[in-house]
């Protein structure tokens, strides 16, 4: 290997998907990782999609329903969700989530990602 990417989240470029999201992403050959920043009363419509996701809230509440289970996850926890399983969140307080793909989010890159685009 010649070089090793380092990334600092303060360079990385942010996406204002709504108006209550901003998204980072770094996509790698395998996977991806996103730094999401939701405001309170964000939502993200149920979908699925073929990748396992790793949920990981830096600070604030994100009620997450994952397969018809809900969940209210805070600062300091992490959610696991299976590939092909139904969820979506509804964001309980501002709050900043980590949250990790494998494989990497193929459709992201393409751009197909509408269901984040919207209120």
């Amino acid at each position: 290997m010649k070089d090793m990417p380092i990334y600092n989240w303060d360079s990385v470029a942010k996406e204002q998907m709504n108006p209550f999201l901003v998204r980072q992403v770094i996509h790698g050959d395998l996977m991806t990782i996103a730094r999401l920043e939701l405001a309170k009363g964000c939502s993200v419509a149920e979908h699925s999609h073929h990748n396992e996701q790793i949920s990981m809230v830096q600070s604030g509440r994100v009620l997450f329903n994952v397969g018809g289970v809900a969940s209210t996850v805070g600062a300091g926890e992490t959610v696991r969700i299976p590939p092909n399983v139904p969820h979506f969140v509804e964001v309980v307080e501002d709050c900043v989530v980590f949250d990790l793909f494998s494989p990497r989010r193929e459709d992201w890159i393409r751009g197909d990602d509408a269901y984040l685009r919207a209120k």
